[in-house]
């Protein structure tokens, strides 16, 4: 064998020793460049993150393209033709009433048992939920489980009650405190024409779902503890002697225990980052356990045990407790299965659904005689 051959063979290849140098340099060179890569990728999600924590509206954004799909999202004009109809099931419906012309979507439903206005029933009021960025007075929450809320709204009807569904002005262009000033601008626009709409305004309930029942809360203060509804610079026509009760559905209220998806959707309501809660005045205004006094109206409480919010439903129900404020609050543990938020709306075929809203109607007819003013 030639040994010449192979020390050229050696000399174009290298010694053995340089040989196996070059396999590991080789992997140090690759393992930099994907260090480098997943470092950037880390980068670039906190970069996103602290983006969200800033800006949280560019969620919401993204999800009223889904949900409007180029429709308007707020109107001075109404959604629907003004109208009135005779329902299926002999419920009298008037839509689209204007209540005020400072914001937008500035409209509400009417909903009488049959045709006779005359007949004189307790009044519910109620506010719809969607996080502040969706949801309509007639089709309810986008974010509540398999969304039934005209079933609902039927069978409250049902039960003796005029019902009166209420719009208010969304996100991004409308933020706190606009939708409480509406709120408030529905129903002392109720008070002021109750002749005209056969409305009893001297028997009322208010209701909302999740941020209708943060809406409802709100009012329940306000009407309350003159503070806070002078810190809205708003005046109230009703007080506790018309408002006989609230339905008060799973709403998110502890500002200092949201989760950060919760931070993002309320915190862009409230015109602050998911980080500035613990110091935020504006939180503090919001959250309505901080302003609940002895007067504060009975309440009927739910929430669902899903992706509800029971400790914030149940600091509030433990809140009017201390004050001996009579309230009901219904909660079915995970032994009765998962129960999602916006679940009365489901009250066609969910057990869980109907039980709640049975408590509901008992808890309120027992302040408004409603099972028996027909």
């Amino acid at each position: 064998m030639d040994k010449s051959n192979d020390n050229v063979q050696l000399e174009n290849k290298g010694t053995i020793s340089e040989m196996r140098n070059k396999k590991p340099k080789k992997r140090n060179k690759v393992l930099k460049i994907i260090g480098i890569a997943l470092l950037s990728l880390a980068l670039i999600f906190s970069g996103m993150f602290l983006y969200v924590r800033s800006h949280p509206g560019i969620i919401i954004g993204f999800i009223q393209d889904a949900l409007y799909k180029g429709n308007p999202i707020n109107s001075f004009e109404p959604f629907n033709p003004q109208g009135k109809i005779v329902k299926s099931n002999g419920i009298l419906y008037v839509n689209d009433i204007k209540y005020a012309d400072e914001y937008p979507n500035s409209y509400l439903d009417i909903s009488y048992p049959n045709t006779d206005t005359t007949i004189k029933r307790p009044t519910i009021v109620y506010f719809h939920g969607g996080g502040y960025f969706g949801g309509d007075k007639a089709m309810g929450d986008p974010m509540a489980v398999n969304d039934d809320a005209n079933m609902l709204f039927n069978r409250l009807v049902e039960n003796g009650y005029n019902l009166v569904n209420v719009n208010y002005a969304l996100v991004p262009d409308y933020k706190f405190p606009v939708p409480v000033i509406q709120m408030n601008q529905a129903i002392n626009f109720l008070v002021d024409n109750s002749e005209k709409y056969n409305l009893d305004m001297e028997n009322v309930v208010v209701m909302g779902s999740s941020a209708g029942a943060i809406l409802t809360s709100q009012y329940g203060a306000i009407i309350t503890n003159k503070d806070y509804a002078d810190s809205f610079n708003i005046h109230p026509l009703l007080t506790t002697k018309e408002v006989k009760a609230l339905v008060i559905d799973d709403g998110p209220i502890k500002t200092d225990e949201l989760n950060f998806a919760t931070r993002v959707i309320v915190g862009h309501y409230l015109g602050i980052g998911t980080n500035e809660f613990k110091s935020s005045k504006v939180a503090d205004q919001y959250n309505t356990i901080l302003h609940v006094t002895g007067d504060y109206p009975p309440s009927f409480i739910t929430a669902a045990n899903g992706d509800g919010f029971p400790k914030d439903m149940k600091a509030l129900s433990d809140k009017l407790t201390s004050y001996q404020i009579d309230n009901d609050y219904f909660y079915l543990d995970k032994a009765h299965g998962k129960i999602a938020h916006g679940y009365l709306a489901n009250i066609r075929t969910d057990k869980n659904a109907q039980e709640g809203f049975g408590r509901l109607v008992k808890f309120i007819d027992k302040y408004t005689k409603g099972s028996s003013a027909e």
